[in-house]
């Protein structure tokens, strides 16, 4: 399948996007990546073969990571006005339209020269997604090597990110909260109804995230035959915010998913280890006993590596459960 580019908004208070997995530092770089000439370059190649075909993909990827990371004050500042004007970005979007219409939405909190960087941010960003969405339509398979343009950076989002959450716990922390049409969900009886219990990290404008709903649709189904299931945690619906639970469902309906979908308060443990997650999409499969199996998959489950990867800790969290 494809595998969509970001847009991005996080929790409250404050919190901004980065594509990149590789931390960016936070403020405005010296020279704004948004003039960067090489992207012209790059857009104007026309690659041969499949292999060409993801190679120039993956680097038209990173020119427009470093596009948001190079002023990453500024696009805060955009992410903010996205998160509480703006609509959900739909499949099948330009991200730099969408970016566009946020930048001018919110012109009144930037100077002229931010106006400037920003926008011509946002033009070049709106080109290489042209490209990329040609490459895609010529090269079918070529965004589908995972890459670290198809998870989000929560530390360089903004978050008080912490190390990986899993290294400093074997289980995952109890909590009660609720499924989105609120009803009472307790990880005690959540865990320990299933031999496995997939739970996927994501949020609402996080293309990844989006994109990789019906593969994790499918592997519900799949896993219902074995005496587990998937359970979604999505970053904006923490504290039962009423807004972001709508727009939740709204995208979960539009993706036709069916799995069960969580909250939780954000001062609670799980509210912390949420967190201290270091990207998203991040899927953690966890056995009957509420112990956390093995490594997170960090980003998509969408390519076949991944996806062993993911089969490779459920048929051990059901081993663990079997014993």
């Amino acid at each position: 399948m494809k595998l969509s580019k970001i847009a991005a908004l996080f929790m409250v208070p404050v919190l901004a996007l980065c594509l990149v997995v590789c931390s960016a530092p936070g403020g405005k770089a010296s020279e704004s990546a948004g003039s960067d000439s090489k992207i012209a370059e790059l857009i104007a190649q026309e690659p041969t073969n499949a292999d060409e075909a993801a190679e120039l993909y993956a680097k038209l990827m990173q020119k427009e990571n470093d596009i948001l990371s190079s002023d990453n004050a500024l696009w805060e500042k955009v992410f903010s006005a996205a998160n509480k004007d703006s609509a959900m970005i739909e499949d099948g979007s330009n991200y730099g339209d969408f970016l566009l219409k946020t930048i001018d939405g919110a012109k009144d909190e930037f100077t002229a020269d931010e106006l400037k960087t920003l926008k011509a941010g946002a033009q070049q960003i709106k080109e290489i997604e042209d490209k990329l969405e040609s490459l895609e339509k010529e090269f079918p398979s070529c965004g589908s090597t995972p890459s670290a343009g198809e998870s989000v950076d929560a530390s360089a989002a903004g978050m008080t990110a912490g190390a990986n959450a899993s290294s400093e716990a074997t289980k995952f922390p109890s909590f009660t909260g609720k499924d989105l049409d609120g009803n009472d969900v307790s990880s005690d009886e959540l865990f320990s109804k299933n031999k496995v219990t997939v739970m996927n990290f994501w949020f609402t404008t996080c293309k990844p995230c989006v994109g990789e709903l019906g593969d994790l649709e499918n592997l519900n189904q799949e896993l219902a035959e074995k005496g587990g299931q998937v359970v979604g945690v999505n970053s904006f619906t923490l504290d039962g915010n009423e807004d972001a639970i709508a727009d939740a469902k709204d995208v979960l309906s539009k993706k036709g998913v069916t799995y069960k979908n969580i909250w939780f308060k954000s001062d609670s443990e799980a509210g912390k280890f949420t967190s201290n997650l270091f990207s998203f999409p991040t899927t953690y499969v966890i056995d009957q006993n509420g112990n956390i199996v093995g490594d997170p998959i960090v980003g998509p489950i969408s390519s076949a590596e991944q996806r062993a990867a993911l089969d490779k800790l459920i048929d051990q969290a059901i081993a663990n459960s079997e014993q």
